[in-house]
């Protein structure tokens, strides 16, 4: 069963800390794992869209209207990190702050990328991802060593890579890719 604490430990193993009983147990290691852990998840989960963080919702329209340009306002999700697509493939929406500003009339339909906090929920190769993010990120102060904080850089952009790779090969394409025939007639 994965836990946060497990995946600290996968950092701190790789950086050749000492293990953590929590992330709260007053050691170093368990101090430095505890400022990383939260900021890197999140950036990782906003870096790609993973697809075990996929959700959809439709969205209500905001009672203020943007004070210029779009016609209409629609805030995020609570737990949204990233607005993957709206209704449909164009382009016809932008985003400022927590807020997606069209002219499309409700609901908005949208998928956003979800700030999956329960270990258990993430795929295998995002946690070992994120075990190395946080490796990268605490090894400087555990150890003082930059030339082991690069090895580690260089595992976590093979795990990122392979994660990806295989997060890829699971999920269908948003669109069909052009055939060469439509693509020269145009």
């Amino acid at each position: 069963m994965a836990s946060e604490v497990g995946i600290c430990n996968r950092a701190i193993q790789r950086v050749g800390g000492t293990r953590i009983a929590s992330l709260s147990d007053g050691s170093k290691a368990a101090r430095e794992c505890s400022i990383a852990y939260e900021p890197s998840r999140d950036a990782l989960l906003r870096s790609h869209p993973w697809s075990f963080s996929i959700l959809r919702a439709r969205l209500a329209t905001d009672s203020t209207a943007p004070a210029f340009g779009p016609a209409l306002a629609y805030t995020w999700p609570t737990d949204a990190l990233r607005i993957l697509f709206t209704n449909d493939f164009d382009n016809d929406w932008i985003v400022e702050g927590r807020k997606i500003l069209t002219d499309w009339a409700a609901p908005l339909d949208i998928r956003y990328v979800s700030q999956i906090t329960d270990p258990n929920a993430m795929d295998a190769l995002f946690r070992e991802a994120l075990a190395m993010k946080i490796a990268h990120a605490i090894c400087e102060p555990i150890t003082g060593s930059n030339n082991k904080q690069a090895s580690i850089r260089q595992d976590f952009i093979d795990i990122i890579a392979e994660a990806r790779r295989v997060n890829g090969i699971e999920k269908l394409a948003d669109t069909s890719p052009e055939s060469n025939w439509i693509a020269v007639r145009s």
